[in-house]
């Protein structure tokens, strides 16, 4: 298997866009609002669709004078220009939301009612879904249904958000916020633009993220210095490729990635526990993650207190289980793919590749990501180097760049051994 070059799944970002920006609904409209300002002071021109229904929540008046075009639903108006083609077709990027359960049971089965649904039957670009609404709604067979559809066909439905809703209802179906919905739109426009298709779409991928801490005490723990960067690149990119994207977060104080679920935990043990489950309707694990290898073997239930003459206590130390290799001994076949992920450094005995592929081979896992962490490097930075070593032998070098740029790498990869099963 060749690899690719470093640059296979990053490409340059775009200038501006044309983006068809649809609006359902839903009580969320209002945020909307930013969603169109974040795009619009990017730089993009934006022409916002409201279906007549969404009308009642936010006025055509807001959005013209928001995007400096004009808003309508009506396919007869300015017929003369065949708007419900003419739209979908020159756009490169379509958003919808907030996304309802309505516009996506229309989107799925290709209805064509009005200039909105027009469009997205006539867009050839990249077309990525917020939705919001009530829980029941969301996870009511058809609605399901309709969202595996979608996905199929390539495009893109975000993960709703979980909290409060209509009313005092509260559960997932909340709307992503603007900013996260932006960042995702970001990812999806740039690999559009690029002419990638969404090669991961219809993919589960589980992602472990940040570092996690061994209790002493109440108060102190054992941890390490991961802040989460990497693997929240990886969930984005992957994300904006078409993947149902989980994400498990040790420890992360980052924001949470756009369009993915996250699972929260703090220890190894916890982390085990929910990498093995999601593994098992996977297609892909990537371990990005820093387990600690150590634990106290006993957690006082109290501060450990100074002693009065001055001496330190002695805390014995047990090894943490070996996720990694339990989740590749565990696997069925050649699924899930398995990714690893080494913090080195050289020394007397060996190079941080030398290390790394000695890791590969004990591990047993399908690509291990080598980064050198000589003098902190890496840790809690935007950008990062790697050398991405394939069971196969083979190995890609990503030189210094961001984060999102080697997470790329991985999937271009990844989404080869996919291919391949």
């Amino acid at each position: 298997m060749t690899a690719p070059p470093a640059s296979a799944g990053a490409p340059a970002a775009p200038g501006p866009l044309r983006v068809v920006l649809g609006v359902g609904a839903g009580i969320a409209a209002y945020k909307v609002c930013e969603l169109l300002r974040l795009l619009t002071e990017s730089g993009h021109r934006v022409r916002v669709i409201p279906t007549a229904a969404s009308l009642h929540f936010v006025g055509a008046a807001t959005w013209e004078a928001l995007s400096g075009a004009p808003a309508t639903e009506d396919v007869f108006a300015d017929v003369h220009e065949v708007p419900h083609v003419r739209i979908g077709r020159d756009a490169d990027l379509v958003v919808v939301a907030p996304a309802t359960a309505d516009l996506l049971a229309k989107a799925a089965h290709g209805r064509a009612d009005d200039l909105l649904t027009s469009t997205l039957l006539t867009a050839r670009c990249p077309v990525l879904f917020a939705p919001a609404m009530h829980t029941e709604m969301w996870e009511h067979p058809a609605t399901v249904a309709n969202v595996v559809t979608l996905r199929s066909r390539g495009a893109l439905v975000m993960e709703p958000d979980e909290g409060r809703l209509t009313g005092a209802d509260s559960g997932k179906g909340r709307l992503p916020e603007p900013v996260q919905i932006f960042d995702l739109a970001r990812l999806v426009a740039r690999r559009g633009r690029a002419g990638l298709e969404p090669d991961l779409a219809g993919r589960h991928v589980v992602v472990s993220a940040g570092g996690t801490r061994e209790y002493l005490d109440p108060v102190r723990y054992l941890g390490n210095r991961s802040s989460g960067r990497q693997g929240y690149a990886l969930a984005s990119t992957a994300a904006a490729r078409g993947a149902v994207v989980t994400v498990l977060a040790a420890n992360v104080a980052l924001p949470d990635p756009a369009g993915v679920d996250v699972v929260r935990v703090e220890t190894t043990a916890e982390l085990r526990e929910q990498v093995l489950g999601a593994a098992v309707d996977a297609d892909v694990v990537v371990m990005a993650a820093a387990p600690a290898d150590f634990r106290p073997r006993t957690t006082s239930g109290v501060k450990i207190k100074r002693a009065p003459d001055g001496s330190a206590p002695d805390i014995a130390l047990t090894q943490n289980p070996d996720i990694l290799t339990e989740l590749v001994v565990s696997r069925a076949g050649k699924r899930p793919v398995v990714v690893g992920f080494a913090a080195e450094t050289g020394d007397g005995t060996a190079s941080v590749e030398e290390h790394g592929r000695a890791k590969l081979a004990r591990k047993g896992c399908d690509l291990l990501v080598v980064n050198d962490v000589s003098a902190g490097a890496v840790f809690g930075q935007p950008d990062t180097a790697a050398l991405i070593l394939d069971a196969d032998g083979s190995r890609t070098s990503v030189p210094v760049g961001p984060k999102e740029d080697l997470a790329d790498t991985v999937w271009d990869l990844v989404a080869r051994r996919l291919g391949d099963c």
